[in-house]
């Protein structure tokens, strides 16, 4: 029996990104809800979630992502952190206004690593970007405190936004050197969501002008992703629109707060319920079928 969750692609699952809430306490103008477009629900206890993991973990999956809204809104995500088996990888993508505070709890509870959403440094952008200009301090003491809590590569998420922040980007370099190799910085292309393509910037044009300002350039397997690197600062650009490179090396498959299996982020017609107290032989056959249900979204 394959022993790997591979789907109809010859792509293999090696990690999980789940959604643990719906709540936030932030209005991020870009924010895409994990894809969920259900009204909010009952969300998954730590049991439910550590029996999707540990299942998952039979396949050779062995990276966990948590997401949200905001997952530091669940005050029991230290819980839900201690319960998961052995992983390579477990990791959180936060607003970071929630972060000072529990960086070294969640870093005992067995988190490894944080993504902080740093759209702007600017705190009127930050503001009209979040609808939250006074968080910003917040969250440049949570990602000190999380670079304290060793929860390291820090990975700041730019989103660009053409007319608020494209300009930024020298900023955000510059911002991300102070750290010292511990903060790697994500420029990230819109994703039109909320039908705001009004802020979509040119991507291409970013792209060509990291290439002319690096010193050299790498490229992750996942998601084929390039990283430049501009005086001794990592960059990342992500680029997952209407990229079939992007699609074609996806190893991820999502949960949504409510314990369904999402295939994509991009599609909701094909999502596989995983009812609470769902047992490892079953959820272990749910995760063979949602897998089945995998197709790139962007093909080429």
């Amino acid at each position: 029996m394959n022993n790997t969750l591979t789907d109809n692609y010859g792509r293999v699952i090696k990690s999980l990104r789940i959604s643990i809430t719906k709540k936030c306490n932030l209005k991020c103008i870009y924010c895409h809800q994990e894809g969920e477009n259900q009204a909010p629900a009952q969300e998954m206890t730590p049991e439910t979630i550590a029996r999707i993991v540990t299942a998952a973990s039979v396949f050779g999956v062995d990276k966990v992502k948590f997401s949200g809204g905001e997952p530091l809104m669940r005050e029991d995500f230290e819980e839900i952190l201690a319960r998961l088996p052995a992983l390579k990888n477990i990791s959180a993508t936060t607003n970071g206004v929630l972060l000072s505070h529990r960086a070294a709890s969640l870093a005992d509870s067995g988190l490894d690593r944080v993504n902080v959403s740093l759209p702007s440094i600017n705190k009127e952008h930050y503001g009209a970007i979040t609808g939250s200009p006074n968080m910003l301090p917040r969250v440049i003491e949570g990602i000190d405190a999380a670079i304290d809590a060793g929860l390291t590569p820090v990975k700041l998420n730019m989103v660009l936004l053409k007319g608020i922040n494209h300009s930024e980007i020298d900023d955000a370099i510059n911002f991300t050197g102070r750290y010292d190799g511990s903060v790697i910085l994500q420029l990230i292309e819109l994703m039109n969501f909320r039908n705001i393509s009004r802020f979509m910037v040119d991507i291409d044009s970013v792209e060509r002008m990291l290439e002319s300002r690096a010193s050299h350039v790498n490229e992750r397997e996942m998601h084929r992703r390039k990283k430049y690197f501009i005086d001794g600062v990592e960059v990342e650009l992500v680029r997952p629109i209407d990229n079939s490179r992007f699609c074609a090396s996806c190893n991820r498959l999502r949960v949504t707060s409510n314990g369904m299996l999402k295939p994509c982020l991009m599609r909701n017609d094909n999502l596989i319920e995983i009812k609470d107290g769902a047992m490892p032989e079953e959820i272990k056959e749910l995760l063979r079928k949602a897998v089945l249900n995998r197709e790139p979204f962007y093909k080429g």
